[in-house]
């Protein structure tokens, strides 16, 4: 049987989710809507 407790002390989060977190959180970004808004923003300027 699977102890669950044990598995969570072992866990550790892959680096990539670490930088994706950071990224997400250093935007500043209010929601996901304003995420959107900036990446259409970002393709009608090119």
């Amino acid at each position: 049987m699977i102890n669950f407790e044990e598995e969570l002390e072992k866990f550790q989060p892959s680096i990539e989710i670490d930088q994706v977190e950071d990224a997400i959180y250093n935007v500043g970004y209010e929601d996901v809507a304003d995420a959107v808004k900036e990446l259409f923003r970002e393709l009608n300027a090119e």
